[in-house]
């Protein structure tokens, strides 16, 4: 996402067998020197196809500094068919991209020459190269179908969000997804025992092989006695899909829960508190997050820069006005600004501004974060942030009838 992520990155810090099917997709021009079609293997239960009864088939990794002349060669096919290879299908796949780790398959008839049929290079996990070495040379770029199933889990937690995860056996991409979901509404610094969630997430399959996660369909994440859904669904006014809580109202918020990763709040926003290095009792209207100096410091919405430069016993410091609401944010005690950030300039939400630091009246490195609204400190903990582009009451209606069995299905997730 940007450097926010880097907070949530930070919390829950970790995460081929392919085959040339009837149902595989060709995703990719093709170049062909002959007019004979490439015929795809009928025994499809073996190796892509091939079966080891009919072929010699050899496999192997791509080793550091090994490209297609030195792939190719030690099974019979010469330096020229690489070079013919290399330069005239180059609008199929640049060969000079194949990766150290990446697996191959030399598919050989079973003759005395060990004749070359056909290689197979992996690219990814769905995706693979086949080059054909019968009648004509031919290169095609196959990419396998994924099926997706719709998975539920939910948990209680003991200790961690992550440890959570990963007791119900959840993937460290679905935490970053959740991660990002929650960005605006929750401070997973306060996540307590006794928290819970459930989730109704895609899971990605390749021949009943995992593969990765889908999209989130619902979270439902339970916070200090508090329920926090989040419902994938289509907003018709922006004509994309977003999340939505059951309320309708927009996960995405003007302004995101914190402004960077940080190991505690050393401070509160207090009308009376006794300053550390005076020690008179003054207003304190900000939060402290104590942070190690360097720690990235983000714009916590979109916004104008309207001061970066030393403000007295503040230090370093940037103020913001946003474009949301009458909306003013401050960010004291910086070690340094971010690249391009001064008076005048727009940055958008999530974008480094600075780096925390120890400037002006501070006792230790941390961040002193204040927001103002129609010119009233307020505290940032405390605040109801407005969110942006909520369901339309037009259509209200139509949104609550399509959440309510997907809600239904949430609620009776078992927690573990």
């Amino acid at each position: 996402m940007n450097t926010k992520l880097a907070l949530l990155v930070f919390l829950f810090l970790v995460a081929f067998t392919i085959g040339c099917k009837e149902n595989e997709q060709d995703v990719s021009v093709q170049k062909i020197e002959s007019d004979q079609p490439l015929q795809p293997p009928i025994d499809t239960t073996t190796i892509y196809g091939f079966s080891r009864n009919q072929f010699l088939i050899d496999s192997n990794k791509v080793n550091l500094n090994q490209g297609l002349s030195h792939l190719l060669p030690k099974y019979g096919v010469s330096q020229a068919t690489v070079f013919h290879i290399a330069s005239n299908f180059n609008d199929v796949y640049d060969f000079r991209k194949i990766k150290p780790g990446n697996k191959y398959f030399m598919i050989q008839q079973k003759d005395s020459a060990k004749t070359p049929y056909c290689f197979i290079y992996e690219l990814n996990t769905v995706e693979y190269l086949l080059i054909d070495f019968k009648d004509s040379i031919q290169v095609r770029r196959f990419k396998r179908e994924i099926k997706t199933k719709i998975k539920t889990a939910g948990g209680i937690i003991n200790s961690s969000l992550w440890n959570a995860f990963i007791a119900n056996q959840l993937t460290p991409a679905l935490v970053m997804e959740v991660a990002k979901l929650y960005a605006w509404t929750i401070d997973f610094f306060g996540v307590q025992k006794g928290d819970s969630f459930k989730v109704l997430y895609e899971a990605k399959y390749v021949s009943n092989k995992f593969i990765g996660i889908g999209e989130i369909k619902a979270f439902l994440f339970k916070h200090r006695g508090r329920d926090f859904y989040a419902f994938r669904y289509e907003n018709d006014s922006l004509d994309e899909f977003g999340y939505f809580n059951e309320k309708g109202e927009s996960m995405k918020k003007a302004l995101l829960s914190a402004p960077l990763e940080y190991t505690r709040i050393s401070s509160k926003f207090s009308n009376r508190r006794l300053h550390p290095i005076t020690r008179k009792y003054r207003p304190h209207h900000g939060v402290d997050y104590a942070a190690p100096t360097g720690t990235d410091v983000v714009a916590t919405g979109d916004a104008v820069v309207t001061f970066a430069g030393r403000s007295g016993g503040a230090g370093k410091m940037i103020k913001l006005k946003h474009s949301v609401g009458k909306i003013v944010t401050k960010y004291l005690h910086l070690s340094k600004y971010g690249k391009g950030i001064k008076k005048g300039v727009f940055v958008h939400q999530g974008q480094k501004i600075g780096e925390v630091g120890n400037t002006g009246m501070s006792t230790g490195p941390h961040l002193d974060y204040r927001v103002y609204i129609n010119g009233k400190a307020v505290d940032p903990l405390g605040i109801d942030i407005p969110t942006l582009d909520p369901i339309t009451e037009d259509k209200m209606e139509l949104f609550l009838k399509e959440i309510s069995p997907i809600k239904n299905s949430l609620d009776s997730i078992a927690l573990n």
